[in-house]
Parts: structure tokens; C-alpha cells; sequence
């Protein structure tokens, strides 16, 4: 089955074709860094990078870029409450956003720029819009010129007559449309700046994504991701900017993930119902936070709770277990001398599961179909743990899928092996020799003492094992 992408732009599925076999270029719109990520901002954080993560499965070569809006009125705002500069308040949660993004357990992109360090590329965009007779300049602002890019409305079906009314956007008087947006402002007293042909100002928010996703991928992208908070107006100023500067596609596939609500209710910041990236990383574990968005369509409403987080951690873990159970097994002496070669039977319930996987990922990257998936698997290795005589070469494939799905979704925990210091591997000696002299209250003593420490253990049919929290 060959990969299918709901593109926004034609509101279908449609065959994934990149422009250059084996290459992907991809650009996702990042955070204005005026604060701390929430829940919101993390959901296209988390979906894209799965998004990535398989088509790198798929033997792509991804080029992924999100960019960073560091200056902005928001930031402006910022940093006059915090009484520092522009510069220095971005540093400050761009860091934190790099902390988020670790602890979500997602590698950094390809490329992360900064609006202030590409100003002469977005400038020299503006310029020839200006040449080109889309832009014009009134009072040291400079508008973009709708009505001479016919196809203005296209990516989110916005009635143009509609919105030359005043609906959903500022009246300025200077604009020879009401649908006419800024692509560069100019600096009010005490603001942050930068020279340009009109005069001190900064850019408008709409053409700093243009301009950096030309620069660094080129005219056309494959793909374009976003919140579809970003569809109108973002992503729709983008179009019209890049494809009026260009004549050519910006993307060749749109892709917007649905909103998150908090206990029923719309994330905003009026309700302040806002839930930060770091305070659930300092609750829950990143598996659950990432299995809490991926359980749902990417495309649907995430219902974001505290039930939601609790079903999350259960799930999660369900799937460690059965892992940590294999991995136990595999460790075992008892499969050394095992057969060698895997089951026929075996091979073909890991075939079916590995097929429903990469099926649901390649329909539109279905996760929460795949994760279903992933349950399959808990239930099948699951049942092969109880044979005393399973194989390693049926353990070690059942890994081997494993690792390959959650590489892909990031939602089980795989513990690296640790050693114990000298005094929990006295305590567990000393509690197996209370077991066997039959003192219950000491071994039950010391398991309590363990558990303390962070340590679980588990009796099991091949003998006692412990794993950490």
C-alpha cells in the first residue's frame, strides 16, 4: 500500500509522491517563544515528529524545518513585562522549548531559524513582492496586495467577499482592502527594529515563514504542517505570498492537526485552562503524553484530562510490562540453547501485526489504528511468555518489531539495563534467604524497603527479577 496524506489544500487523500525519490521536504510552523509550550503547541510537536520518524521508516531522507518567531508583538509585550530585551526573552524559551522537546522525547529538527537572524532574506522577499506589484507600502507599513493574487482563499475555503467586509480581520484605513495583510511594520517608539527600504520596523508574522522555508527548501515544500488554528489566516497569507513571488505550489501536501480541548472545554487563555508541557513532565512519564495526543486521530479534536492521562499511564503501561517481560526472557539463560531458527507460526502472527501497523500508518498516519496494533503485539508475546520453550529466535523477533513500531510512536518505555549498587543487591540476597527460611515479615520488610528506592520485584515462573519505576 502505498502512503496516502489527507491534503488540506483538495480535502482528499492522496498518493504520497515527493518531488525527488527518496528525499522529503518538510516544513512545519514552530512557536512564537513568548513563553512556555502547552499542551496545544505540543500537539503538532508530537504528531510531526511521528510523521517524520516514519517516513524515515520508510527509507526517506527527511528535511525538517520549524522555525522560531522571535520577534513579534507578543514578545515585544514580554519583554517590557519582564523588563528585558527582545533577545534575551526568546533565549530564555527557546531553551525551554529544547528542554520540552527532550523530555517529549523528540530529536531537534533539521533546521530551527529565527526570524532575527534571516531579516536580509525576508527583506529582499518584500522587496520584490514590491517589485512584482504585490505589496505596496503606506505610512512605513507594507501590505500585501490581494487582489492581484486570484487564488487568495484557496487552502482554507474563506470567502474573499465575505472577509472584504471586515469579518475576521482588521479594518485599516491605509489598505486599499480591508483583506490586504502587513508584511512589515514599522517600529513604534521604544520598539526593536531593523533597517529596511521603509523605513526602521519588523517583519509582519505571515512573511517570515515564506521567506525561511524558500531559503532553506526551496519554492515548493512536499510537505506543509501545522495547527489548523494556522489554516486561515497563517497558512493562507503564505500561499499567497510565496506562490505570488514564485508562480509555483508552496506545498505540495497541507497537513493540519485538530485542536486540543481541556475537560471538554477549548484551550484559551480567557477560560485559563492552559495545561504546560513542563508541569505534565513533571507528573507523567513522556510515553503517556505522547500516547494521550497519538490515541487520537491527528485530524480529530484531542480531549486533553486528568482521566485521559491516568488512561494513558495505564496503557502505557501494559506495553512496558510486556516488554520488560521479554526483555527478562531474552536475558534468561534458559533460551540460550534454543532453536535458532523462528517458528513458522510465529513468523506469521508477527507478519500480520507488522502489516496492520505500517497499513494504519500508511492511511493518512492513523496512530491510533497503529497503536492498536502495538496491543496485538502485547497480546501475542504475551501468550508466547508463557511457553517454557519459546525460542530466542521468536523472543529476538518479537523485539526486533517491537522497537520498529515504537520507534516510530515513542509511547512504551524501554529501561536500559542498570546495575544495582551494593546495598539493594544485598537486600535482595537477604530477601531471598528470608523466602526460603520462610519469613514472610522480613521478605515483605525488605520488598517495602525496595520499593522505596525505586525498585520493583517480580516473581516470576523463571525465578525473582526486579525493574525500576
Amino acid at each position: 500500500m502505498a502512503l496516502q496524506i489527507y491534503n488540506t489544500l483538495t480535502r482528499t487523500k492522496e498518493k504520497f509522491v515527493p518531488q525527488e525519490p527518496g528525499k522529503v521536504t518538510m516544513y512545519v510552523c514552530g512557536p512564537t517563544v513568548y513563553g512556555y509550550i502547552h499542551i496545544g503547541n505540543a500537539r503538532p510537536v508530537i504528531f510531526f515528529d511521528v510523521v517524520r520518524s516514519y517516513l524515515e521508516n520508510q527509507n526517506y531522507d527527511v528535511n525538517y524545518v520549524v522555525n522560531f518567531t522571535d520577534v513579534d508583538d507578543k514578545l515585544i509585550r514580554k519583554a517590557e513585562e519582564m523588563q528585558l530585551p527582545v533577545p534575551e526573552v526568546a533565549d530564555k524559551f527557546i531553551a525551554a522549548f529544547y528542554s520540552d522537546l527532550e523530555g517529549l522525547l523528540i530529536p531537534r529538527a533539521t533546521a530551527n531559524p529565527r526570524v532575527t537572524e534571516n531579516m536580509d532574506a525576508i527583506i529582499d522577499f518584500i522587496r520584490e513582492l514590491e517589485h512584482k506589484g504585490f505589496a505596496y507600502e503606506k505610512g512605513g507599513d507594507v501590505f500585501f496586495r490581494t487582489s492581484k493574487f486570484a487564488d487568495y482563499g484557496k487552502l482554507s475555503g474563506q470567502n474573499i467577499e465575505e472577509l472584504q467586509f471586515g469579518i475576521r480581520i482588521d479594518v485599516d484605513a491605509r489598505k486599499e482592502s480591508p483583506v490586504d495583510f502587513v508584511l512589515w511594520k514599522a517600529a513604534k517608539p521604544g520598539e526593536i527594529f531593523w533597517d529596511s527600504p521603509w523605513g526602521q520596523g519588523r517583519p509582519g508574522w505571515h512573511i517570515e515563514c515564506s521567506a525561511m522555508s524558500r531559503l532553506l527548501l526551496g519554492d515548493t515544500l512536499d510537505i506543509h504542517g501545522g495547527g489548523q488554528d494556522l489554516e486561515f489566516p497563517h497558512h493562507e497569507c503564505e500561499v499567497a505570498q510565496s506562490e505570488a513571488m514564485t508562480g509555483k505550489p508552496l506545498a505540495n501536501y497541507w497537513m493540519h492537526n485538530g485542536y486540543v480541548n481541556i475537560d471538554g472545554e477549548k484551550m484559551s487563555k480567557s477560560l485559563g485552562n492552559g495545561v504546560l508541557v513542563k508541569d505534565l513532565l513533571a507528573q507523567h512519564k513522556p510515553e503517556a503524553i505522547r500516547y494521550a495526543i497519538l490515541a487520537t486521530q491527528y485530524r480529530n479534536q484531542v480531549n486533553f484530562s486528568a482521566e485521559t492521562m491516568a488512561q494513558a499511564e495505564r496503557s502505557v503501561e501494559r506495553i512496558s510490562n510486556a516488554l520488560s517481560n521479554l526483555q527478562y526472557r531474552l536475558n534468561s539463560a534458559e533460551v540460550e540453547n534454543a532453536e535458532s531458527k523462528i517458528t513458522e507460526a510465529w513468523e506469521q502472527k508477527l507478519t500480520r501485526i507488522s502489516a496492520a501497523f505500517h497499513a494504519k500508518m500508511q492511511d493518512d498516519f492513523n496512530t491510533p489504528d497503529a497503536i492498536t496494533a502495538m496491543f496485538d503485539w502485547v497480546s501475542e508475546v504475551n501468550g508466547l511468555l508463557q511457553q517454557s520453550d519459546a525460542s530466542r529466535a521468536d523472543l529476538e523477533a518479537a523485539y526486533q518489531l517491537f522497537k520498529e513500531m515504537n520507534g516510530v510512536l515513542r509511547i512504551a518505555v524501554e529501561a536500559e539495563a542498570e546495575l544495582l549498587d551494593d546495598e539493594v543487591e544485598a537486600l535482595i540476597a537477604e530477601r531471598a534467604e528470608a523466602r526460603k527460611a520462610k519469613n514472610w515479615a522480613r521478605a515483605d520488610e525488605i520488598r517495602d524497603l525496595l520499593d522505596a528506592q525505586g525498585i520493583i520485584l517480580e516473581d516470576t515462573p523463571q525465578g525473582m527479577r526486579w525493574r525500576r519505576k
